[in-house]
């Protein structure tokens, strides 16, 4: 696990500073504090920090193949490197090291590009072929490793684990993209592949890119994709028995390492389902962690308790004020874009406690994408449903003027609030599941913007990432497709992205086995109604873990890692969002509507209505600012000009 960088000549041959390696490197020093090397020739530079986790005296990087013409640097994790490395073996290839890294430059040398259809794991890589003058990039097939990449006005490429990397290069132009400011104020984070730069890029999950010298620059070509493919018959018990055996399978593989190892554990189905394999296939007590808060209505570590109690780990807990909000500008740091999951918070938390005592923790991200859990699923398919009984000709006048004139029921559980129902049911799937996920809505977002900004917008809309990814979607399931939306921009873009950026800030490896891709790629091939049945998500999942957790575990309501945004809002963070939000720096970048940022911090914070989501979106997006600079500037001439 660690941190990687590179620059790479396109035009061939022209030293590359070793100073803007070197920054670019130290950059990521929290990624990888064990130890850190540099390796430049003419025309290529890798950078490289490293946490130990396998092969802790042999793991340097970068690694190379036997005559040195091929060199690799890696971030992440490969958990079937023992039998790959036995196959690359016995076709005559040798090791100098016993490091997970090295089975990659082999595994190229034999199947070039092909090799990442080989690997098993966690990913973000880059090879130097010297011979064919190529630089290779991949990464893993769900998108659990970062990998950001820039091209330079002087035909210099780079590249980095993350986008402070690349913000320490001055080629780097530090223009916003107006497309990402519209994605960020939907999604609460900027979908792959685009970053809040115009000059920089994501690598998207399951990619690759091969670069050439004396060649453009290419797009990346897709190796993988959740296959969606259905299985054969099978009975309910079947399924159980055969998700149970894979789970863990999938569990053991990712126990790999020459560190000590442990678990987070919330209490959930997701977290307690990995502790329960774990506790199956290990020997002596799993380490198991979580974090309390001091208000009930937030706290989960009872649940966490029951599960440490019933499979005896060495369980380590502390309590968190839940008026924990001194990280703001601590998380704009880390992200290096806006970042609008207040979960981030908790999340940075817990990855503190467990580096206490663990290098590596296991984690049970991936359950909610993988069976259907989020209540939202269960929210869509009913919308769905509805939508099903009358065609969209229909639907689109009738409830899309419903939607217009019902009034606005912040204050009302989901189901009840009829205008955000009305308006989902004027849409199809694609767009009613947009609507439903987005932080801020359309409407929202057209009072939120400024009329030069939604010029500069061009029409432009977030819900063009989600129909790009369902005009190519493997399934023509509603519920498949939906879970499939989220695989393709909630989980990378959110999830990942959040235990990634937490778990590094305190050298903390996170492994997420229910993300494994064989696990994955059984999952997305049972039935829809396997996974949610009767309005119950997971039920596959659920059933098939009652030999190993409580009713209490499995059956009660999902609650979350939450943190009381409004109240904070209302309360200790009052004059500080109050500040930020009408701050003259934000108001200046043009992309605002100052009239209706100040009619939401006064309904606020009167109570007469709850805009706290909306509003710790822009909170983080000044945050965001200020950590940046004046890199929002550039836009308000262009801005104005439209205006």
């Amino acid at each position: 696990m660690c941190g990687i960088v590179g620059i790479f000549d396109m035009q061939g041959g022209r030293a590359i500073d070793r100073d803007v390696l070197h920054r670019m490197n130290e950059s990521q020093f929290h990624r990888g504090p064990v130890e850190g090397d540099l390796h430049l020739e003419p025309g290529l530079a890798f950078g490289h920090r490293r946490l130990s986790i396998i092969a802790l005296e042999a793991g340097l990087q970068p690694q190379f193949n036997e005559d040195e013409s091929i060199a690799l640097v890696f971030n992440g994790e490969i958990y079937n490197y023992r039998e790959l490395r036995a196959e690359l073996q016995g076709l005559g290839h040798v090791f100098r090291t016993p490091s997970d890294s090295e089975t990659i430059v082999h595994a190229y040398e034999q199947w070039g590009e092909d090799c990442v259809g080989h690997l098993r794991g966690m990913f973000a890589f880059a090879i130097w072929d010297r011979p064919r003058q190529t630089l290779f990039l991949a990464r893993d097939r769900i998108g659990i490793k970062p990998m950001h990449y820039a091209l330079l006005d002087d035909g210099m490429f780079a590249f980095g684990s993350e986008l402070k990397s690349l913000l320490t290069l001055p080629g780097l132009k530090r223009e916003i993209d107006p497309l990402a400011v519209e994605e960020y104020f939907a999604y609460g984070y900027v979908p792959e592949p685009r970053t809040i730069f115009t000059g920089a890029k994501k690598l998207q999950p399951g990619h690759t890119l091969t670069l050439r010298v004396g060649q453009p620059l290419p797009a990346p070509k897709q190796f993988w994709d959740v296959p969606f493919k259905p299985h054969g018959a099978m009975s309910e018990q079947d399924m159980e028995a055969q998700l149970i055996e894979r789970l863990r399978e999938a569990v053991q593989s990712h126990l790999i390492a020459d560190v000590p190892l442990g678990a987070f554990l919330s209490g959930g189905v997701d977290s307690s389902a990995v502790v329960a394999m774990m506790a199956g296939v290990t020997e002596g007590p799993v380490n198991t962690c979580s974090i309390a808060f001091n208000d009930p209505a937030f706290d989960e570590s009872e649940y966490a308790r029951q599960v440490a109690e019933q499979y005896k780990t060495k369980h380590q807990c502390e309590t968190v004020d839940k008026d924990d909000y001194g990280l703001l500008d601590t998380l704009a740091a880390l992200y290096d874009e806006p970042y609008a999951d207040s979960s981030a918070i908790p999340t940075y938390r817990v990855c503190q406690l467990a580096r206490k005592r663990v290098t590596v923790a296991l984690s049970g991200d991936g359950g909610d994408e993988n069976f259907a859990g989020y209540r939202r699923h269960r929210m869509a398919m009913g919308e769905h449903r509805v939508r099903s009984l009358l065609p969209l000709a229909v639907r689109k006048p009738v409830f899309g003027v419903l939607g217009a004139v019902y009034p606005k029921a912040d204050w009302a559980p989901r189901m009840f609030r009829a205008k955000t129902t009305f308006e989902a049911l004027a849409r199809d799937l694609t767009e009613g599941y947009f609507h439903g996920v987005s932080i801020n809505n359309d409407r929202i977002r057209s009072q939120l913007f400024s009329n030069g900004f939604k010029q500069k917008l061009q029409g432009y809309r977030a819900v063009e990432v989600m129909r790009g990814y369902a005009k190519n979607a493997p399934t023509d399931d509603p519920l498949s497709l939906i879970q499939y939306l989220d695989m393709k921009t909630y989980l990378p873009g959110d999830i990942l992205t959040k235990v990634d950026r937490a778990s590094m800030a305190h050298a903390l490896e996170v492994r997420v086995p229910l993300l494994d891709h064989r696990f994955v790629e059984w999952v997305s091939g049972l039935p829809s109604n396997s996974k949610l049945r009767n309005g119950e998500g997971k039920h596959i999942f659920k059933k098939a873990l009652q030999p190993y957790l409580s009713n209490d575990i499995l059956y009660r309501k999902k609650q979350g890692f939450s943190i009381p945004l409004a109240a904070w809002l209302r309360g200790p963070l009052r004059e500080a969002m109050r500040r930020a939000v009408l701050n003259p720096a934000l108001l200046d970048t043009g992309i605002f509507n100052p009239a209706f940022l100040k009619q939401m911090v006064d309904e606020h914070q009167s109570s007469a209505k709850d805009h706290s989501t909306t509003l710790w979106s822009v909170l983080m997006f000044d945050a965001f600012l200020r950590k940046n600079g004046a890199t929002a500037g550039d836009m308000a001439p262009a801005i104005a000009a439209a205006a």
